[in-house]
């Protein structure tokens, strides 16, 4: 079994609390010991794993020489779960957010937490966790969340950035200013900063490509620019919700019938499974996903995933959203489902995984005293 994310003791669900406490935020405890400062910018890179970032450091000269190191995303290692993190300072198990695609329970239906493709599904509700940004707001300290117009308001939104004065920014330079902005906002300040494009760039050219290394000097200068308007008393933090790879081998679910047999919903990711069985039907499933698979993913059932944890401690109503049996490939292999999925077949770079190259991160920082 691969090792469990480091939650506690160097895991993104540290950081906010972490950094609220830094703040002087009652109640927070700082298990990565930052030092206190009244501003505090997290920037959030979507997609730049602590691996890739250090096979590139002609592309990411900046990065490359700012203090810090690795910590571990939550599991599964992907968007999702890891914004549930950075907005709630827990681990997914108590959050809920578990996913691209979980189960709602008690309906027979899956949830895309990246579309949230379900009305019927109350944001407020399904993540239920009071946000770091709320607490915050709390006691005083003026919060930001700064990202593109077009996440502003939705669903995912209303579940991870709550309490948070959204500020839409749809260009490098944009969140440059916005950061700046909000920084300079009253006593305290707490601003969150959301960059997407390294990650969508990995998905659709692969992480190391051209164009993904193209992007990543842009990055670069990005953080770069940003810690050259830092107020005084301020402290960047530069971190990740997964890093990415590429895997060159598919197997197909929708057109393996051993794949097929007893599966009421296939969820998760193609580097992240989550295998919802028939009733009566789970130790076939996981029988028979573990023989296909055995030597290239672990297999394991629900309930040995959470007794290593993979999730962190469960909260109420929450173990039902996970598949009875979770499969994650460790090997150059995502599992796709052309069928269900047509647009997952079409990326190339992927993430979900325990392996390193998508569960650790950076966590780097420099500070303005």
């Amino acid at each position: 079994m691969p090792a469990a994310p480091r939650y506690g003791a160097g895991a993104l669900a540290d950081l906010p609390g972490s950094a609220l406490a830094s703040l002087g935020v009652p109640g927070a405890v700082d298990v990565l010991g930052l030092p206190a400062v009244p501003r505090v910018c997290v920037l959030l890179v979507d997609g730049l794993g602590w691996e890739q970032l250090k096979a590139h450091p002609d592309e990411a000269p900046y990065l490359n020489a700012m203090d810090g190191g690795p910590i571990t995303a939550g599991f599964p290692a992907t968007t999702v779960s890891s914004l549930g993190s950075l907005a709630t300072g827990v681990p997914p198990g108590e959050h809920g957010l578990l996913g691209v695609q979980v189960a709602i329970p008690g309906t027979g239906r899956l949830l895309n937490c990246l579309r949230w493709d379900d009305d019927s599904v109350d944001p407020e509700t399904f993540q239920p966790v009071p946000t770091v940004y709320e607490r915050a707001a709390a006691d005083g300290v003026e919060v930001s969340y700064v990202a593109r117009r077009l996440y502003r308001g939705s669903s995912l939104s209303r579940a991870t950035t709550r309490g948070a004065d959204y500020l839409a920014a749809d260009g490098l330079g944009q969140l440059v200013g916005r950061a700046e902005l909000a920084l300079r906002r009253g006593g305290r300040s707490y601003v969150t900063v959301y960059h997407a494009d390294l990650d969508s760039t990995g998905h659709r050219f692969g992480v190391g490509s051209a164009d993904w290394r193209h992007h990543l000097r842009f990055v670069d200068v990005l953080v770069q620019q940003i810690a050259a308007v830092l107020p005084q008393g301020s402290a960047l933090y530069v971190t990740a919700d997964h890093g990415m790879v590429d895997p060159s081998e598919r197997i197909d679910a929708d057109a393996v019938p051993e794949l097929r047999e007893g599966v009421a919903l296939l969820g998760g990711d193609a580097r992240c499974r989550y295998v919802y069985s028939e009733p009566g039907a789970h130790a076939d499933v996981l029988a028979a996903w573990t023989d296909l698979l055995g030597d290239r993913a672990w297999v394991v059932s629900r309930d040995e995933a959470v007794a290593n944890g993979w999730f962190g401690p469960i909260g109420p109503g929450m173990l039902e959203r996970i598949g009875d049996v979770i499969a994650v490939p460790h090997a150059d292999l995502a599992i796709v489902a052309s069928e269900r999925e047509p647009w997952l077949d079409r990326m190339v770079g992927m993430h979900g995984s325990l392996v390193p190259a998508e569960l650790r991160v950076p966590l780097l920082s420099t500070i303005r005293p």
